[in-house]
């Protein structure tokens, strides 16, 4: 807005001041400019010229050095406090420098104070200017100077405007200047033609830049290679590789010999398509020979000037095409062979080169070869530039080594590389992703400081940011700002947007934003789709959800592996596997292939449902397809073997190294937390210090798990430790330390330990707030201590902060556990009194406290309760009736309870089976246990030592009624045989009980208390 205030205040002036043209006689400078700031007696004139020149050529030295807020400095320095005036060469020089340096937002002031001085621009002075506001984007004000100043304009001119509509996608703009052109008399170049020709290749219009180029031709403008060069590399952008090859053809016999920026440009496009044989052939062609099969390159003349034709022979750009492309598709192998021979040649690699082979390593997730390779570039003389600390910065960011990523920074700075925009933009994204979001808006505001004009990527890095802390206001407000300063949002921009909102459950805003997008004309594509399906299938709005899906379909998009995904992660939430494999086999059957991520998540869903052979098949066939393992997919097969509890820790951990993958943060709290469980926790302590040394910086998850596994096994002073450590990488303890380290000190049963512990940890900065008084209420009504717990409460409601359900679940299970009825019922009248609605885990807890207490009638006073609030019972609960009504003898009851819930299709947990079994085989109905112990079976509930216990201690007694016959004692003894040994398979451990009827049972008479200790004696060789 300044720039058009700028431009339009001193307008007036400008159309008096070229009122005249070179060859008139001007009127006396001191009728046009005011020369109120200039003192002529302040230096010499024979000496201004000589200073002059001095100054600018240090202003030049400083930003040839980067340092360019020092050469603003001198400038304004020599102008305002020396008063200074170069000749209009010189302001041309420093103007050029300027635009040239990157400091394009300032080429209008220095132009504005050369005006000032009374220094009249020449056409030179006005192309540069046109030039930096396109560079700017400014092409309102650069077509405002063509059109409405009365200034002298060139073919330069014209074609550095035609440039500038080209860069932002406005090439049938650009092309309107033609007819500008014609009628101000202005000559068209070759120049012209072939900016119009890049313009129109840039927007995907390759055939009408074509037939732009054949109407200029016929025009009179002249063929060259840079024309032709254009189409063949705007043909192999769209895929046109064929048409590309008959274009160089077109040119031979044109007269127009393709160089090596042809070949160079047809290699290229070959290998991005993965067509190295082609790619291969055309060096061949360089070449005019093949001495060796394996020799890529040899310098040699293969063309003769004489004959017209070009002197042909590869150069660096060709190595480092071939290499780059290479290291993105085909394997860095080739690309690291391809670079040896290179030097073998005589090319030394320059920064182009290496910043090819550190992008192929970064994004093969080889960080310690590319950082190898960095300073392998300082040995050879090459100076990192800014791309090569982009990828370096971006590669480390991802990794999770942000800490690394600022080394790099601070390299950038003292090294006094210049910060781009590709650079802020990929440590405004880094910073986001290491949840530095203050500094990631520092750097954002610091754009304009270093001269860089935030585009749409960088505003979608912003608003991507601001969407994944759920900061949706903020995000808003930078569309906004988008909108205001007319940078033009694409899909990415909406996809952040409405990821955002879906994660945040706002799925309606979602919709809308998408509906917003097609008012612009942005088409969604089908990431967008797929994140509001997986939004809606989450909600539990499967309707709606399959309602977007048609609408894709609809609208011409096509499944693929992010859809496909979608619907196996909602198939995987219902446990229903068989479905998602149908539906994978059936989208196959159409033609889509399955991606790593899909593979990855059905072997996840079969080894959380338990079908591990499946979740084996699944890592066969990626294997069978050569889709190899990444680290996430390995994390999965880990996880999964770690949980079938078959697997030995050390061997699983190893097979990731011989894979070559590099463990992630995820690999290693997957594996601590292993360690940990099995207690091994040395194990755990050494894979902590291992992940620090490999630059995979723990988080809060590691913290959790390792410090909640040293407060399982007791060794409280060692996980505040580790706390201690982790406070210095700025994570606080959270609730998960905070219970982990409480529960460990309720084993000691002394409330001051537990409160001392939560006063230690708040002091380490853990953040005080409801659920962190809800578990330490829980952990002190978890030991009966509920006086304790209730000033814990009266401390948390004058804070300001009320109680909720878990906080009154917390106090009816202590005063259940302390024998308290009464109190128990009073709490959760209390509960309802202040408004706390209960949930199922309330009536959980009064239904099994009133259960146990034999207060049958109360009980059911409180099912009524519950059923007329709306709430069904789950599976949790019909556990507790059915275990409730068992265990004080209330079969008949509990057979109700346990019809109605496996009719709801819930499943009982194993003690509940327990419970309905004894009942039976307390009564010697066996037959009905058995059945009981065979829908376990079916429904997948595995059986324990006590199911055993029960039923071997069942069948035994009941083979010792006297009136039964022999065949049927045989038969019941059978029965016991056969579980006893069911459960010496399994590896339980029969208790005294069991071990007690078993030899009263089969051992001779007389024998009972050698059998029984016998079978003590083998029980414990066996677990030792």
């Amino acid at each position: 807005m300044m720039n058009h205030l700028k431009y339009y205040q001193t307008r007036a002036f400008l159309s008096r001041s070229f009122a005249f043209s070179s060859t008139k006689h001007p009127k006396p400078l001191s009728k046009i400019l005011p020369f109120h700031h200039f003192h002529t007696n302040s230096i010499l004139q024979t000496k201004t010229h000589l200073y002059a020149s001095f100054f600018c050529t240090l202003i030049h030295l400083y930003l040839t050095c980067g340092r360019l807020s020092k050469a603003t400095d001198t400038f304004y320095d020599m102008i305002r406090t020396h008063h200074i005036v170069p000749t209009l060469p010189l302001w041309n020089r420093l103007i050029y420098q300027f635009n040239a340096t990157g400091l394009v937002s300032q080429v209008w002031d220095l132009y504005s104070e050369m005006l000032s001085c009374g220094v009249l621009p020449n056409v030179f002075t006005h192309n540069i200017l046109v030039h930096a506001w396109c560079k700017m984007g400014h092409l309102s004000l650069a077509l405002d100077l063509i059109r409405n100043v009365d200034i002298d304009v060139d073919t330069v001119t014209y074609n550095t405007a035609i440039w500038g509509f080209c860069q932002q996608g406005l090439a049938n703009q650009g092309f309107g200047f033609l007819s500008i052109m014609v009628k101000k008399d202005t000559f068209f170049d070759s120049f012209t033609c072939n900016i119009l020709v890049k313009g129109f290749c840039r927007i995907g219009s390759v055939k009408y830049g074509e037939w732009v180029m054949d109407n200029l031709v016929n025009g009179g403008i002249c063929k060259d290679a840079v024309g032709f060069n254009t189409l063949i590399d705007g043909h192999c952008k769209v895929g046109e590789i064929s048409y590309a090859f008959e274009l160089m053809e077109r040119m031979r016999n044109q007269g127009v010999f393709p160089d090596i920026v042809t070949y160079n440009t047809l290699i290229n496009g070959c290998s991005k398509r993965g067509d190295f044989d082609r790619a291969k052939s055309l060096i061949d062609e360089i070449l005019g020979f093949r001495k060796k099969k394996d020799c890529a390159f040899r310098k040699i003349d293969d063309m003769n000037d004489d004959d017209g034709t070009t002197n042909l022979e590869p150069n660096l750009v060709t190595y480092t095409t071939l290499i780059s492309a290479y290291s993105k598709q085909h394997g860095l192998s080739e690309a690291l062979s391809l670079y040896e021979e290179m030097i073998s040649d005589g090319f030394l690699p320059d920064v182009v080169t290496y910043s090819s082979i550190i992008n192929g390593l970064c994004k093969h997730g080889m960080l310690t070869e590319a950082k190898a390779l960095l300073r392998e570039m300082d040995k050879m003389g090459v100076n990192p530039n800014h791309v090569v600390y982009a990828i370096l910065v971006d590669s480390l960011f991802k990794a999770g080594s942000a800490w690394e990523s600022f080394i790099y920074q601070s390299q950038m700075i003292v090294c006094g590389v210049s910060f781009d925009l590709v650079v802020c933009t990929t440590l405004i994204d880094g910073l986001f992703k290491a949840g530095k979001s203050d500094e990631a808006e520092a750097m954002f505001c610091s754009l304009a400081k270093l001269n860089c004009i935030p585009n749409n990527i960088t505003y979608t890095a912003m608003i991507d940011g601001y969407c994944k802390l759920g900061d949706m206001d903020g995000a808003e407000s930078l569309l906004r700002e988008m909108e205001r300063k007319q940078v033009v949002p694409n899909v990415i921009t909406y996809s952040s947007i409405i990821n955002g909102y879906t994660k945040k459950g706002m799925l309606d805003v979602a919709v809308r934003i998408m509906k917003k997008m097609l008012d612009q004309n942005i088409m969604p594509n089908a990431y967008i789709y797929a994140t509001l399906i997986d939004g809606h299938f989450k909600a539990g709005k499967q309707d709606a959800a399959v309602d977007l899906y048609n609408e894709m379909k609809l609208n011409g998009l096509e499944e693929n592996s992010f859809i496909v995904d979608v619907f196996v992660n909602n198939l995987k939430r219902g446990r229903k596997m068989e479905e998602a494999e149908g539906l994978c086999k059936y989208m196959m059957s159409k033609g889509l292939l399955l991606d790593r991520v899909n593979y990855t998540s059905l072997m996840d869903g079969f080894f959380k449902t338990g079908r591990e052979s499946a979740a084996f098949t699944m890592a066969e066939k990626m294997a069978e397809t050569g889709i190899k393992f990444d680290v996430v997919a390995y994390n999965v097969l880990i996880n999964g073997l770690l949980r079938l509890g078959k697997y030995d820790a050390e061997s699983v951990y190893s097979g990731i190294r011989e894979l070559g993958l590099a463990p992630d943060r995820a690999t290693y709290n997957t594996m601590i937390n292993a360690y940990c469980k099995q207690g091994k926790l040395e194990n755990a302590i050494k894979l902590w210090n291992e992940m620090k040394g490999h630059s995979v910086m723990p988080n809060s998850i590691t913290c959790n798990i390792l410090v909640g596994g040293l407060s399982t096994a007791g060794e409280t002073e060692r996980a505040i430790n580790v706390l201690n450590e982790m406070l210095l990488w700025g994570i606080r303890p959270n609730v998960t330390i905070h219970r982990a380290l409480l529960n460990a000190c309720s084993k000691c049963e002394r409330a001051d330990t537990i409160l001392q512990m939560h006063k230690r940890l708040v002091g380490m900065g853990l953040k005080v707030n409801r659920e962190v008084y809800n578990s330490l209420i829980t952990v002190l009504c978890g030991l009966g201590m509920t006086k304790r717990a209730t000033l814990v409460l009266n401390n948390m409601t004058k804070e300001g902060i009320s109680a909720d359900t878990v906080t009154y679940n917390a106090l009816i299970h202590g005063h259940f556990k302390s024998s308290h009825i009464e109190k128990a019922l009073a709490t959760y009248t209390q509960m309802l009194n202040e408004g706390v609605s209960p949930g199922i885990r309330t009536y959980n807890l009064l239904l099994g406290g009133l259960l146990a207490a034999g207060l049958m009638s109360k009980a059911h006073e409180i099912l009524s309760k519950m059923k007329e609030s709306g709430l069904d019972p789950d599976a949790s609960l019909y556990n507790t009736l059915i275990s409730g009504h068992g265990k004080i003898g209330n079969k008949k009851e509990a057979i109700k309870f346990y019809c109605e819930m496996v009719t709801k299709g819930l499943v009982p947990k194993t003690s509940t089976y327990n419970v309905l079994i004894e009942g039976f085989a307390k009564v010697g109905k066996m037959d009905q246990a058995r059945e009981l112990l065979n829908e376990m079976q079916v429904r997948r509930v595995p059986p324990n030592s006590s199911t055993y216990d029960i039923l071997i201690c069942g069948w035994c007694n009941l083979s010792k009624q006297p009136e039964l016959d022999r065949i049927s004692k045989k038969t019941y003894r059978t029965e016991a045989r056969t579980l006893f040994a069911e459960m010496n398979e399994k590896g339980f451990v029969p208790c005294e009980n069991t071990l007690a009827c078993i030899s009263s049972t089969f051992a001779r008479p007389g024998m009972v208390v050698d059998a029984k200790n016998m079978l003590k004696d083998m029980y414990k060789r066996k677990q030792s």
